[in-house]
């Protein structure tokens, strides 16, 4: 818990996640209306569908792209645009609003755009707080990252509703003032995020292909890799196939929006208390412990297809998977040169998000083709079988705790620094 300590006085950490905190809490709100509006408007759910479709689509299109500026420019200046555009773009939703209306190709273009920023802020964000945040203290700040996430997911719902509920565009008003916050922080940060390789940027092919080759060169990020695209794609269409039969089952829609509730509070739960279980794990044993916990939690929802089991299973996967997200994490950009941050952050999520449209489509032909029961079965096994894969893998097994990694690091950046260079 020591670097969880002393993370509460690292300035430059601080003013970031602040602001970051503010403005994720401002974008869930938009996205929670976004549908909503985009429905008053036409009065076609397919419209209200699309304008969460496209944000994603701007936000993985973004990605790979911005992992390069995030490596050859100043990523202050490139998060500080992100901001500034996200300001722009709802605020002219709030000017529509008061003067002609907002129309819904006004909309559909600030959702395509605001994924677009979402994307290029991300590597460029965990670029810096690999260079604003030590070694001892990368977990505890990536599991500052997930409560964060946790608190935006949990209350950004029900604030935009509220505030759609009294003007339908106060919540831009509100997620532009979010940006402008961020804005403003963000030019607070004192470490020199100026870009982390002083080499010309290559083509941009040639980049990506940097990033690429570093991975497929290491069999740890390749595992993760695959293991973190797959298990998304599973838990998430699992637990979409669980939705979905509640649905069917006719319960009510608050007792169904409370597994989302319940869970959420859990997973923030799990955030705080990551810390001491990341210091007490072994960092390989906690990715397989996580891994594993989904398998029994999909076994009392084939008996019992009831909110309260739902939510009870949900929550006690999300409960440990905090801790491992940042404890592994933090091993992965420990092990990652300054220079490759971008790249190599990018392309992970990026594959990690790109199979995402598609669990609503495995979850779907589940129960269409093998009933409620036999869709959780199924997922189900695709989850344990998933979580073979860092099971078998020597790479991750081997992981040690974070003090003996960060050790082990350490004594290998001393030994590079002192052997000797001749003229």
């Amino acid at each position: 818990m020591n670097g969880f300590r002393d993370l509460r006085h690292n300035h430059d950490f601080t003013v970031l996640w602040v602001g970051q905190t503010v403005s994720e809490l401002g974008s869930r709100m938009s996205m929670f209306v976004f549908p909503l509006l985009a429905y008053a408007i036409t009065g076609s759910t397919l419209w209200a569908a699309a304008t969460e479709g496209l944000h994603m689509l701007g936000l993985v299109a973004t990605l790979l792209p911005a992992g390069v500026f995030a490596d050859h420019t100043d990523r202050r200046r490139l998060m500080r645009l992100a901001s500034a555009t996200g300001f722009v773009l709802y605020a002219s939703l709030v000017l529509a609003a008061l003067t002609i209306g907002i129309s819904i190709g006004h909309l559909v273009v600030v959702a395509l755009l605001t994924g677009a920023g979402a994307g290029l802020f991300m590597p460029a964000e965990a670029s810096a707080v690999r260079s604003v945040v030590p070694d001892e203290q990368l977990s505890a700040a990536l599991s500052q990252n997930q409560a964060r996430q946790h608190v935006a997911s949990l209350t950004g719902g029900p604030l935009g509703g509220a505030l759609f509920s009294l003007v339908r565009w106060l919540p831009f008003v509100v997620d532009a003032l979010s940006y402008a916050v961020s804005w403003v922080l963000l030019g607070r940060i004192r470490t020199d995020l100026s870009a982390a390789t002083d080499e010309p940027r290559p083509r941009l092919g040639e980049s990506l292909g940097e990033g690429f080759r570093f991975i497929a060169a290491r069999p740890l990020f390749r595992v993760l890799m695959v293991f973190s695209a797959a298990l998304n794609l599973l838990i998430n269409a699992l637990l979409f196939a669980a939705i979905l039969r509640l649905v069917q089952a006719g319960f009510a829609p608050v007792q169904i929006g409370l597994v989302e509730t319940v869970s959420g509070a859990f997973g923030l739960l799990g955030a705080i208390v990551a810390p001491r279980v990341i210091d007490r794990m072994r960092t390989g044993s906690l990715a397989i412990t996580n891994a594993w916990s989904w398998v029994p939690l999909a076994v009392p929802m084939v008996f019992w297809n009831n909110p309260v089991v739902v939510a009870a299973s949900l929550s006690a996967g999300l409960f440990l998977n905090p801790a491992a997200n940042a404890g592994m994490g933090a091993y992965r950009m420990a092990l990652t040169p300054a220079a490759l941050q971008g790249r190599v952050q990018s392309t992970m999520q990026f594959v990690s998000m790109s199979v995402m449209p598609l669990f609503p489509v495995l979850a779907g032909a589940s129960l269409t083709l093998l009933g409620g029961r036999g869709a959780v079965v199924a997922l189900g096994a695709l989850v344990a079988l998933t979580a073979l894969i860092p099971t078998l893998s020597r790479s991750v097994r081997e992981v040690p705790r974070p003090v003996v990694w960060q050790a082990e690091l350490a004594a290998r950046s001393s030994a590079e620094a002192a052997v000797p260079t001749t003229v």
